[in-house]
């Protein structure tokens, strides 16, 4: 736990109860001086987080945003689009 709150630059406390609230939810599992694993229901919302930010990583580059302010913008945008912005975003995209 150490390593990975170094890693993300947060306490250790924090890395704590994240994972805990994350295994309340059924999205990890957590063993003692083990490796942290995603449960299916945690791989799943890692797929749909991911396929979410590439779209709007992809249709911010598509209007000509540079790559890493594609990213970085990303990152603020993904979190807020409604999933009615998000599939007008995915249709636009197949039609380039």
């Amino acid at each position: 736990m150490v390593d990975l709150a170094r890693r993300l630059g947060v306490t250790h406390v924090t890395v704590n109860r994240t994972l805990a609230r994350l295994r309340q939810a059924g999205l990890v599992m957590v063993e003692p001086y083990r490796a942290i694993f995603l449960t299916q229901a945690g791989r799943k919302l890692a797929d749909e987080c991911r396929e979410r930010h590439e779209t709007v990583v992809t249709f911010l580059r598509s209007l000509g945003v540079p790559p890493k302010t594609a990213e970085m913008d990303a990152e603020g945008i993904e979190h807020h689009v409604s999933p009615e912005t998000l599939a007008a975003f995915r249709r636009l995209l197949k039609r380039d």
